[in-house]
């Protein structure tokens, strides 16, 4: 019986790739496994509001205010971009708030900060350029009930 026959599994692997290669390839996975998981695991506070109707009143208004159905904390980024294609980058992502800022290629672009007080109410402060016009304000999202069908 050869000697490569003899060992077992992990001998011949640091056997062909050699003992710097192997724990270069072990410390690599040390590292990049925290960040995959990280990637996975975002804005999962987003996640945490309920689905339904919630209104959206803007402060230092008494007229600006709007209704929407939403399925999570998600369709609250875009509040003045609801629907386009956009690319996006997580500012901060905390078990409490989440910063995003967004671009929509021809359309403008915005940042989002949004703060959970629980799963019915949050405060939002949001920015940016949406049809060529500038727009900044404050509002609060609250949960009014179910959606209503179309």
């Amino acid at each position: 019986m050869s000697l490569l026959m003899a060992m077992n599994w992990n001998e011949r692997i640091i056997a062909r790739l050699g003992r710097g290669a192997v724990l270069a390839g072990i410390a690599t996975l040390a590292f990049a496994a925290p960040s995959l998981l990280a990637q996975r695991s975002g804005l999962l506070m987003l996640d945490r509001f309920e689905a339904g109707q919630w209104d959206v009143r803007v402060r230092d208004t008494t007229t600006t205010r709007s209704s929407l159905c939403i399925d999570n904390g998600r369709d609250l980024v875009q509040l003045r971009h609801a629907g386009a294609a956009c690319r996006s980058v997580v500012i901060e992502d905390t078990p409490s708030a989440v910063t995003i800022q967004y671009t929509c290629p021809g359309n403008g672009y915005g940042r989002t900060r949004i703060r959970m007080e629980n799963a019915r109410l949050a405060q939002i402060e949001t920015q940016g350029i949406a049809q060529g016009l500038p727009f900044d304000y404050s509002a609060e999202a609250r949960r009014v009930g179910s959606c209503t069908p179309r």
